[in-house]
């Protein structure tokens, strides 16, 4: 499968398992050389994790409509700050509302990282 968006990284982005089901690594805030975008910014970061998880799912033939869940890491200690990327992954989801879950954690991979989301996607085979 095609890593479309950050060559170098030392992992696969998709997974297509059949019939039609694809399962996504954590998206990340990663710009095309693999640099974490917008520092100490959740909602910057939580736009480009998004689009960047569209991109991996448009690799696989599916797209934000295809998710049938999500699950969105929030490195964070204040409930406020889920909340604010929480706000932002619905918008930039819309119209697609997947189950999801919201998890604050310690910290994530990339040094400066804020945002993670990973997705499961069902495609339809008539597609």
């Amino acid at each position: 499968m095609d890593n479309a968006l950050f060559p170098g990284a030392p992992y696969e982005y998709v997974a297509v398992a059949s019939p039609g089901i694809v399962f996504t690594a954590g998206a990340c805030p990663l710009d095309a050389e693999g640099r974490v975008v917008a520092p100490g910014d959740y909602e910057e970061q939580a736009r480009v994790t998004v689009a960047n998880l569209v991109t991996a799912l448009a690799g696989a033939g599916a797209d934000a409509n295809d998710l049938v869940k999500t699950t969105v890491y929030v490195a964070a200690r204040e409930r406020k700050d889920l909340v604010r990327v929480w706000r932002v992954v619905e918008a930039e989801l819309a119209p697609a509302r997947p189950p999801s879950t919201l998890l604050g954690v310690s910290f994530l991979g990339y040094t400066g990282q804020l945002v993670e989301i990973e997705g499961i996607a069902s495609v339809s085979p008539d597609r």
